[in-house]
Formats: structure tokens, sequence, C-alpha cells
């Protein structure tokens, strides 16, 4: 595969460093064709030594023989609310919302995004990490039937891989984005963190892979939107979930399934 974009070395998150540099070799948690060799050949030529990147990727394999995410035992609450949907609605019609467990969401923008997920009208499942932030008012009863709020950790794994759930809008750290892609559910990328590989990751995801959409974080000078509206998130949320743009990042993340599934059974025979 060619990205439609190079990698540049101001691409690359500060924390790797000179030492980094000089190292005779990197293993990346990926695979070379989800990356594409040219991609890859790029983040070698950023090291000295003539060192190599080497991708052992995905490591977090569910599709090993004998496992079975939708197994009737041990089943969490949130894990019989996607049955549920599954009975009721046809189709992948949940979306997942995620932001991880470093971002820090004001209270302003979790009431954007607690009133962009109701405007949009599709069922979700969304992780609350703020243990101080409380709904609109009388949200939760307008919500009730197709909406999920969760507070304490979850198996976000099961969540993407189970047969309910079409989208996932979150903050695009790595390990989340290839957990999506791998499971195959298209993803709404919402890099949080400047100073991470998270922007990048959305780029990558969105103009690369056209395996997801993007929400708008960054203003015409390309500084950061402190807060994205609801109106904003409605939209996007309802193009992802039920436009044409989302049903063919959906057709793109399903392929890529595939494709992982391939490199799976590679890594898991070495």
């Amino acid at each position: 595969m060619t990205l439609p974009f190079k990698l540049q070395k101001a691409d690359i998150p500060e924390g790797i460093g000179e030492a980094d540099m000089n190292s005779w070799g990197v293993i990346v948690n990926s695979f070379e064709e989800l990356e594409g060799r040219d991609h890859v050949g790029r983040l070698e030529s950023f090291y000295y030594n003539d060192a190599k990147a080497y991708c052992v990727g995905p490591s977090l394999l569910y599709n090993q023989p004998g496992q079975n995410l939708e197994a009737d035992h041990d089943k969490s609450s949130y894990i019989k609310w996607l049955d549920k949907q599954a009975e009721m609605r046809f189709g992948r019609t949940v979306l997942y919302v995620s932001f991880g467990t470093q971002t820090h969401l004001s209270e302003d923008q979790l009431d954007e995004i607690a009133n962009g997920l109701e405007m949009a009208n599709h069922p979700f499942i969304w992780v609350v990490r703020s243990k101080t932030w409380a709904a609109p008012k009388g949200w939760n009863e307008r919500v009730k039937q197709r909406g999920l709020v969760l507070r304490n950790w979850v198996d976000q794994r099961r969540i993407l891989a189970h047969s309910a759930t079409g989208g996932f809008l979150g903050h695009c750290g790595w390990n989340s984005t290839l957990e999506s892609l791998t499971m195959g559910v298209p993803l709404l990328a919402w890099p949080m963190i400047g100073i991470s590989e998270q922007a990048l990751n959305a780029k990558f995801v969105v103009m690369g892979l056209g395996a997801g959409l993007m929400v708008p974080w960054t203003g015409v000078n390309g500084e950061k939107i402190m807060t994205v509206g609801r109106d904003v998130i409605c939209d996007k949320v309802k193009e992802l979930m039920g436009g044409e743009n989302g049903r063919m990042a959906g057709e793109r993340a399903q392929a890529l399934e595939e494709w992982q599934g391939i490199c799976g059974k590679r890594w898991v025979l070495l």
C-alpha cells in the first residue's frame, strides 16, 4: 500500500530521542500490510546504523484458536447490553466512545459530547473517566433506551469485537487504533494529546487507510479547538454511523480485519 503522505521526522513524538535513533533496530506493534513498505522504510531512514524496523504486530490477538469473545459465560453487564442491542436492531449500530485513561476532558466538553450523542440518535456506549462530571439535566432519562454510560474499567477489545459495535469515537492512541482496525471497526478520530502520536495516527487512519473520519479539532490556523460543539459531534457521528463516507470507512476497516487475520496467524507461528 502507498500512503498519500510521506512520514516526516517531525511526525515522530519527541520521546524518541537521540539514544533511540542510535539503536540497531526497532520492534513495531503493527504489520507491514497495514503500514505499507514505503512507510516502514521511511521510519527506518530516521535511524542510524542502517537500523531495521521489525513489524511483529498486531500483538493484540483475539482470533487465536479456541477464543470466543461472545461466549455466554462470565458476561459483563455492558456485553449483555450489547447483546440486547444486537437483538433489537439490525447490523452494527452501536457507537463506542472512549478517550483513554490519560485524556482530561473539561466538563464543558463532556456536556457537548453528551448533547451531540443525544442529537445523533444512535445507540452508544460511552466510557467517562471523570469522577465529578454529571450529565445535563434530564439527559440520562432521555437516552436510557439507547445509551449506556460506564465509569469503571471495561474490556475494550470485547466491546469492539461485538457484532453490535459499528464505530469507535476515540483519541487515536495506537493501542486503541490497532484494536479497532483489527476488529473491523471504523474510527471517528479525535486526537487529544498534542505531544503524543495521536494526531499522526488519526491522519494515518483517515487519509492513509480510509478506515475512519476526522472530528474537526483544529482551527484554520492549526490551533486546537478548546471545545468541539455538539452540532459538529452530532454531524460526524451521523456521518460515520449512517452516511456514505462512514459506509466506505467501515468496508475498509473490515478489509483490514481480514488482513490482520492473515498476519496474525503468521505472527502466532513465529
